[in-house]
């Protein structure tokens, strides 16, 4: 099937691509260049991007499985970051998501799970699942950033830095990044929230209850967070463990969601 011949392509230049980077990272620049580099994630992202639409609109309605959604999530961070990467000195940021993003193709590939949504579903609600996506991805890019800026303020502390944190942008380029990531995710979040709350009937019949509790505890977190910045100045320490609570907040919202029902309670 060509659809499988395709998903296995995307998952061999994801692999390669992250091998590549960490070969480049080890030998101190050597091997492909950072445009070659780019130019390939870019190839595997459009046909990442053609399969998702394929598996999202391959029946009437959106397809939203977990594993469809994992793979849509994961592509969105990578198009973000590669993006970025163009004209930022930020490309290694992808060794941290392109085992995500292969393992994404591969289980969508080898699991034959849909959840199609209901044929009834309004153009509004399709717009808040959309912007939902959008807003998850944006902060798991920020997640990853504090992760990032946690292991290089350490590093920098302890004055033993390694090859790996060398090869990141500077500390103060890395807490900018991180809080344009937040705001801008906060943002996107704030639609989804909003949206949810006008297009959502009944939360309680759809099993999405905790889903919104859990959600607007995300976006109470993220508020905190900004109004932190902007009044004291957070940084370093402070700012990774808020951006971090925020995301688990989010993850449990989303997959911890949709584990329970689709896996555990099997609605």
């Amino acid at each position: 099937m060509i659809q499988d011949l395709l998903a296995s392509f995307v998952i061999l230049l994801y692999v390669l691509l992250f091998a590549f980077l960490i070969y480049r990272l080890a030998s101190a620049g050597r091997g492909l260049s950072k445009h070659t580099l780019l130019s390939i994630a870019l190839i595997a992202l459009v046909i990442h991007g053609y399969l998702l639409h394929t598996r999202l609109f391959a029946a009437a309605h959106m397809d939203l499985s977990l594993f469809t959604v994992f793979s849509v999530v994961t592509w969105v961070i990578t198009a973000m970051l590669v993006v970025f990467a163009w004209r930022e000195p930020v490309e290694n940021l992808l060794i941290g998501v392109l085992p995500f993003a292969a393992f994404a193709v591969f289980l969508r590939l080898m699991s034959k799970q849909h959840r199609v949504l209901d044929e009834n579903l309004t153009s509004g609600l399709e717009l808040h699942i959309l912007v939902s996506i959008i807003a998850y991805s944006l902060l798991s890019i920020a997640a990853l950033q504090a992760i990032l800026l946690y292991i290089q303020d350490t590093y920098l502390h302890n004055k033993h830095p390694v090859g790996f944190v060398r090869a990141l942008p500077p500390l103060e380029t890395m807490d900018r990044l991180l809080f344009r990531m937040i705001a801008t995710g906060f943002i996107v979040l704030s639609f989804s929230v909003v949206s949810g709350f006008i297009y959502l009937e009944d939360v309680f019949a759809q099993h999405l209850a905790h889903k919104v509790v859990l959600s607007v505890g995300a976006w109470i977190l993220y508020a905190i967070l900004l109004w932190g910045r902007w009044r004291y100045g957070w940084r370093g320490r402070i700012a990774i463990r808020w951006t971090l609570t925020g995301f688990v907040f989010l993850l449990l919202a989303y997959f911890g969601s949709k584990f329970v029902i689709e896996v555990i309670l099997k609605y």
